[in-house]
């Protein structure tokens, strides 16, 4: 449960000292979903520059130099790398046929599996989602075929965010959340992956006074912005898994659930959640997003659980009694 945030400035009338800030506002707001480590990447000189420390972003001060066009960034809660070795912190540094930076939101479990078979060399970083930056690079190019290509071929929960060395921005868009904010009289993209902390961060700047839209983000797209504020779009095919969890109410074994679910499932132990708890409160009809609130917050989880497995004692009862009492 990580966060991506960042901007992409592309008309260059917004102030520094607001850039840097909500640099800075995005950064802290996005703790709420990691708090391991942090970091940021930018364009300096047509070079890729990474800072990242582990450590929480408000323990760190994010100072991009004047006249940054974008920064990709990053909040870390740590499933697999030690977080103590800076290198298995995010964002990645990658070179294809040009320099980039790469960030992602998730899970992946197949890197020991595309290691063994010899699809990507190994490597010094232990963290899952290096192997995206290693597909890419086996491509020989950044481009949509690319990033297509290295979408299909990983397995797990996930969204990407890109940023190259012209200051062009991709966004891949998997199971996990992404909420991407367009302020065209200002000529300003903003992204994060919740609206939660979009909006927390925007009201440190009062920049949520501002007109924008909410530019839509679909599983399986894959966006690029460019230096200039241009959008174009690709696609790439998700992949569903079948679940290894069954419910405790529901005996049909063709339950399906996407990506997101699965890792959902997958992590919720690490926040000491059952998984058969969190896949009630799917089953039931919450969102992936407000289950992982729960999980941030738990006396929400405890609420809503409550709430759902109190309906369903009701319908069992009326299923076994007939509803005669």
């Amino acid at each position: 449960m990580c966060a991506l945030f960042g901007w992409l400035d592309y008309k260059g009338i917004v102030p520094y000292r607001v850039l840097k800030k909500l640099t800075q506002s995005l950064a802290n707001a996005a703790e709420e979903r990691g708090t391991d480590a942090a970091g940021i990447s930018y364009i300096h000189d047509n070079k890729v520059t990474i800072f990242k420390r582990p450590k929480p972003a408000h323990k760190l001060h994010f100072n991009a130099p004047d006249g940054t066009k974008a920064i990709m960034g990053h909040t870390r809660l740590a499933t697999q790398g030690d977080k103590k070795q800076n290198y298995n912190n995010h964002p990645f540094s990658g070179h294809a046929d040009k320099e980039f930076a790469f960030a992602h939101n998730g899970v992946l479990w197949n890197d020991k599996e595309l290691r063994k078979e010899g699809v990507i060399p190994t490597s010094y970083i232990d963290t899952d989602s290096y192997i995206g930056v290693q597909l890419i690079e086996k491509q020989g190019k950044l481009d949509f075929d690319s990033l297509q290509y290295m979408a299909e071929t990983v397995e797990g929960n996930f969204t990407f965010t890109v940023l190259d060395q012209t200051n062009s921005l991709y966004i891949i868009k998997g199971s996990n959340p992404m909420y991407l904010l367009h302020f065209e009289t200002i000529g300003l993209y903003i992204y994060a992956s919740t609206e939660t902390i979009m909006k927390k961060a925007l009201k440190q700047l009062s920049l949520h006074k501002f007109e924008s839209k909410r530019v839509d983000t679909e599983e399986g797209d894959i966006l690029r912005i460019d230096r200039n504020g241009k959008i174009t779009r690709s696609q790439f095919e998700p992949k569903l898994y079948r679940s290894k969890y069954m419910s405790w109410y529901d005996d049909d074994l063709s339950s399906y659930f996407n990506m997101h679910e699965e890792i959902l499932l997958a992590y919720c132990g690490c926040c000491g959640v059952d998984s058969s708890d969190v896949e009630l409160l799917l089953e039931y009809g919450y969102t992936c997003d407000e289950v992982e609130d729960m999980l941030a917050d738990q006396s929400l989880l405890r609420e809503a659980l409550r709430d759902v497995k109190y309906i369903y004692g009701e319908d069992i009862y009326e299923n076994c009694y007939g509803g005669a009492f």
